[in-house]
């Protein structure tokens, strides 16, 4: 480290300075010297120096004021304060400033080369801790959201546009659409980067509960509450909010959000002490609040209050030319998490893919992708690592149109069942039984809470004969459980 190591000697004590510059660059340091405060301001502007050290008085100012410029002019350069006249109030002053360290005159060889070396030390934890801020913003920022669709291309424009707006943002689309991720993208891509990103998913809280999440409470502002708690309002002061779901909130909850978006001040719940704070709002939800405030169960004044800026993002199945570019990610990331080595889905495949209406968006394609990644046994993956419903959804490969799926047999005819015909092509007996027998095997499972064993008994088959049937259609993806 110590011959790539370049530092700043700055003393006006010429003939001091030159004897340690000497000793330092026997240690394997390139040093340069500067006697006075302009000598140092000049030499910061015209070279890259790791380490300054500086006395702190000096024939032409202050060393305080060498610590102010470098912060400013190298922020990246560690500083150490070597001074004969130290107090501890000057070591305290010396370190708000922004040194790293005082040591006294007389030096002592070995503590100035340890101080080198955990100022040194220091630096490359702020080099790393750099670049891993730089790498979270590549995951949260634009970078990681992946699109050709000119639609999306041009919503890109709008988030670079409003990135340092400070009026609220409204996000729509479907679930699964990636509101979150444009919200933190925004965030990340605006001047409020460095301070926090607070999400709330107001869906998730009943009225009470939420309001207090928000807003903080006070001691014995109900029961259970002991202790103050600071609202996530609070915690986001000077940074960003994101209220997810917000067409969920209450009519009183809507009130008390116009209050805060229009003057940024609150009180906490059962507390009379008004808090101010400075906070850029960002609100999500997959619905239509026009359509809410005409029914009334959204207030217009808060639509009109959020809305200054509506981001619309498409749902995937309007974008399908960005399904193999978000396939080819989404294995990558899958590949890497599970430790396995996937080829890619064949043509067949990616067929299905595209054609499928993707109820749950990019969402769900991450974990169709991520599950196919997970089950397959072979480095290339084909509709066999699909889910059934899906590939049944799908047309034969000889055909242009898309074959219905069968329907529970209820009102059908057993030739209808047998033999379903769709561009000429007679569907086999399995084929047309299929469905009837997927919706018996749903019903039942959800009829026991999903439990395996009472579901065999009831259809009178061995649970082995359960399982096989439940890969073979499509049931037993686990979401299918929280799903109505």
């Amino acid at each position: 480290m110590r011959d790539t190591t370049a530092i700043l000697l700055v003393d006006d004590d010429r003939y001091l300075a030159e004897s340690m510059a000497l000793w330092l660059e026997e240690q394997g340091y390139f040093v340069q010297t500067a006697g006075s405060l302009q000598a140092a301001k000049l030499a910061i502007q015209a070279q890259t120096f790791d380490l300054l050290i500086t006395d702190l008085r000096l024939d032409d100012g202050d060393g305080f004021d060498l610590i102010a410029h470098s912060k400013k002019a190298a922020p990246s350069c560690e500083i150490l304060v070597v001074t004969g006249y130290a107090t501890p109030q000057t070591a305290i002053d010396a370190v708000r400033a922004g040194a790293f360290d005082l040591l006294t005159k007389p030096l002592i060889d070995e503590e100035l080369t340890l101080a080198i070396d955990r100022a040194q030390s220091q630096r490359l934890i702020q080099t790393e801790n750099e670049s891993l801020k730089q790498q979270l913003d590549r995951r949260f920022g634009m970078e990681n959201i992946l699109s050709h669709d000119y639609r999306m291309l041009k919503l890109f424009d709008v988030v670079d546009n409003v990135a340092d707006a400070k009026a609220s943002l409204l996000v729509t689309g479907e679930n699964g659409t990636g509101k979150s991720m444009i919200a933190r993208a925004i965030h990340r891509r605006g001047n409020r980067r460095d301070k926090p990103f607070i999400e709330v998913a107001c869906g998730a809280l009943p009225d009470n509960l939420l309001e207090s999440e928000l807003f903080g409470h006070v001691a014995g502002a109900f029961t259970g509450a002991s202790n103050n708690k600071v609202g996530k309002f609070k915690l986001a002061d000077g940074g960003t909010i994101f209220l997810d779901e917000i067409g969920t909130a209450s009519p009183a909850m809507q009130v008390k959000l116009l209050r805060v978006l229009q003057e940024l001040q609150f009180e906490p719940l059962g507390g009379t002490e008004t808090e101010t704070v400075d906070v850029r709002v960002i609100l999500a939800t997959n619905e239509d609040l026009t359509a809410n405030v005409a029914a009334g169960t959204f207030r217009q004044d808060l639509y009109y209050r959020i809305n200054v800026v509506n981001i619309e993002l498409p749902p995937l199945r309007e974008r399908v030319g960005d399904i193999p570019l978000l396939v080819k990610h989404f294995l990558e990331v899958s590949m890497e998490s599970l430790n396995r080595k996937i080829e890619g889905f064949d043509s067949q495949a990616m067929q299905v893919l595209q054609r499928y209406s993707w109820p749950g968006n990019v969402r769900e394609l991450e974990n169709i992708v991520e599950r196919a990644t997970l089950l397959s046994r072979s480095p290339v993956l084909t509709t066999e690592d699909l889910p059934a419903d899906m590939v049944r959804g799908e047309t034969p490969t000889h055909s242009t149109s898309q074959r219905p799926a069968p329907t529970v047999a209820g009102n059908r005819s057993a030739s209808e069942i047998a033999y379903s015909i769709s561009e000429g092509r007679v569907a086999s007996l399995r084929e047309a039984l299929e469905e009837p027998e997927r919706q018996i095997i749903l019903e039942t499972l959800r009829m026991f809470q999903w439990n395996r064993a009472a579901t065999a008994d009831a259809l009178e088959i061995n649970r082995t004969t359960l399982y096989k049937k439940m890969k073979r259609l499509g049931l037993d993806d686990p979401r299918l459980q929280f799903a109505n």
